[in-house]
C-alpha cells in the first residue's frame, strides 16, 4: 500500500504553531506549561479532533491521539513534543508530531482503515527548560518517573509542575502509559550538522547518547577585589570558570562522542568590583558509551573537590537528569532504512547526540528514530531550519513504515 500526503498541511501547520510564542528571528518561545504552551496545545488537539481522532491527555499532560484500527491491538504510535526552549527553532519536536498528523490524513483521505490502530502523541516537557527531568511526560510515561515526584518539580520562580499542569487546563485523568504500543517511531531534524555537511537525506537512528546533567553550587567569601590579596580568596566564580574550562578539555582529551557543555552560570552578587560569594552552574555530560560517561563524571567530580579544597570553598550538586545511553530496535532501524532506500534516499546511520522521548519509549516498546537535516546544523536557535524538500521526504517515510507496521 503506497500513500501520498499533501504536502502543503505539512508546512502550513508548522508556520501555524510556530507564530505562537513566536519571538524575533523566526524562532519560538514555548516553554513547558506557559500559557504559549497551552495555546500551542490547543492548536494541535484541534488538529487532532478535525481528524477525527480519539483525543486523551493523561495526569502528566501527554496528549495521544488515536486512529482506531481494523482489530483493537495496541497501536502504532508516532509523535515527539511541542514545547520549546525560551530561543527555540519551529521544527524541534513539532515536526514529529504535525508529520503524525499527516500520516493520520493521508489515511483517512484514502479511506484506509489499518489492522492495528495508529495514535499520535505529544508528551510534556521534553526539553526541560522550565522543569528538570527533560523527557518528563514520556519518562512518567513509560514508568521511568513518579507521578508525584514530577508534579513536584520546580521551576526557577517555585512554580510546580503539578500546579502549572492543573492551571493550564491539561491536567488529565488517565493514567500515563495506560496505551502501550506495539512500536513506537519519531521523526525529527538532526539539531547538528553531519547530514547536512555530508549531504545525505535521512539518518537512520542506532541510539542516544547517555546523557547527566548536574547543578552544582558554590559558596565562598565576598570580599573586595582591590584589597583582597590573590593567595587569601575563596572565590566562588573562580571554581565555576576552572570547571568550564576543564569539562571543554576534558571533551577534547577523552575524544570520540564525549562532549561537555557548562550552559547555565549565575554568580552572586554578580559585581565587577566584588569576589564572588556564590556560583550556581550546570554540566551537561553526553556519551554513547556509558562507561565513558561514568568516566567523565569522575573526572569531573575530581577536579571539582580539589580546586574546592585549593580556593577553600563549600559546593553541594544536585543530580538534574541521568539517563543511560539507548539503543534502539535492531530490527525497526532496518525498516527505517529500507523504506528510505525505496524512496532513493541517500541514508547514514548514527546516533543521537540530544535526548528524545523515543528513549524512554524504547523501555515500553520497539522504538526507531528518522532524522532529516538541519541546515549548518543549527537547532534550539531561532534560526533553526530545514529544507521543504527535506520535511517532505522525512514525513513520506514515516508514512510508508507506519502504514507497513500497521499492517502487521
Amino acid at each position: 500500500m503506497t500513500l501520498k500526503f499533501a504536502d502543503r498541511h505539512l508546512l502550513d501547520n508548522l508556520d501555524a504553531l510556530a507564530r505562537i510564542g513566536a519571538i524575533e528571528g523566526g524562532g519560538c518561545a514555548r516553554l513547558a506549561l506557559t500559557d504559549e504552551d497551552r495555546l500551542g496545545r490547543d492548536l494541535v488537539v484541534g488538529w487532532m479532533k478535525e481528524l477525527d481522532l480519539d483525543v486523551r491527555v493523561d495526569a502528566i499532560g501527554n496528549v495521544i491521539g488515536l486512529r482506531a484500527g481494523r482489530e483493537n491491538l495496541p497501536p502504532i504510535m508516532t509523535g515527539s513534543h511541542i514545547d520549546t526552549v525560551r530561543t527555540g527553532g519551529r521544527y524541534d519536536g513539532n515536526y514529529g508530531v504535525l508529520a503524525g498528523l499527516e500520516v493520520v490524513r493521508a489515511l483517512n483521505a484514502a479511506n484506509v482503515v489499518t489492522r492495528r490502530p495508529v495514535a499520535v502523541a505529544f508528551f510534556t516537557n521534553e526539553e526541560g527548560a522550565r522543569f528538570q527531568p527533560d523527557m518528563m511526560g514520556s519518562l512518567v510515561y513509560a514508568g521511568g518517573l513518579g507521578l508525584n515526584e514530577a508534579y513536584a518539580a520546580v521551576d526557577q520562580d517555585g512554580v510546580a509542575a503539578g500546579d502549572a499542569l492543573r492551571r493550564i487546563g491539561y491536567l488529565g485523568a488517565t493514567m500515563p502509559g495506560a496505551l502501550k504500543p506495539h512500536a513506537f517511531l519519531e521523526l525529527h531534524i538532526e539539531q547538528g550538522p553531519i547530514l547536512d555537511e555530508e549531504k545525505v537525506r535521512i539518518g537512520v537512528v542506532e541510539s542516544v547518547q547517555g546523557i547527566s546533567w548536574t547543578e552544582y553550587t558554590v559558596t565562598g567569601v565576598s570580599n573586595h577585589a582591590g584589597t583582597t590579596p590573590m593567595r587569601l580568596r575563596r572565590d566562588a566564580g573562580y571554581l565555576a570558570a576552572s570547571v568550564n574550562l576543564f569539562v571543554r578539555k576534558l571533551a577534547w582529551d577523552m575524544g570520540g562522542n564525549q562532549v561537555a557543555t557548562v550552559g547555565s552560570l549565575a554568580l552572586r552578587p554578580n559585581l565587577i568590583n566584588v569576589v564572588p560569594n556564590r556560583a550556581v552552574f550546570t554540566v551537561d555530560l553526553r556519551n554513547t558509551d556509558e562507561a565513558k560517561l561514568k568516566e567523565a563524571e569522575a573526572a569531573v567530580a575530581a577536579h571539582i573537590a580539589d580546586v574546592a579544597a585549593a580556593e577553600r570553598v563549600e559546593v553541594k550538586s544536585k543530580v538534574l537528569a541521568r539517563f543511560e545511553p539507548v539503543i534502539f530496535d535492531a530490527s525497526l532501524v532496518d525498516r527505517v532504512e529500507h523504506h528510505a532506500m525505496a524512496l532513493s534516499l541517500s541514508t547514514r546511520r548514527m546516533p543521537s547526540g540530544a535526548g528524545h522521548d523515543a528513549q524512554m519509549m524504547q523501555r515500553l516498546c520497539p522504538t526507531a528514530m528518522i532524522f532529516v537535516p538541519s541546515v549548518a546544523g543549527l537547532s534550539h536557535n531561532v534560526k533553526e531550519h530545514t529544507e521543504p524538500a527535506d520535511l517532505i521526504a522525512g514525513a513520506q517515510v514515516l508514512l510508508n513504515l507506519m502504514v507497513e507496521l500497521a499492517e502487521s
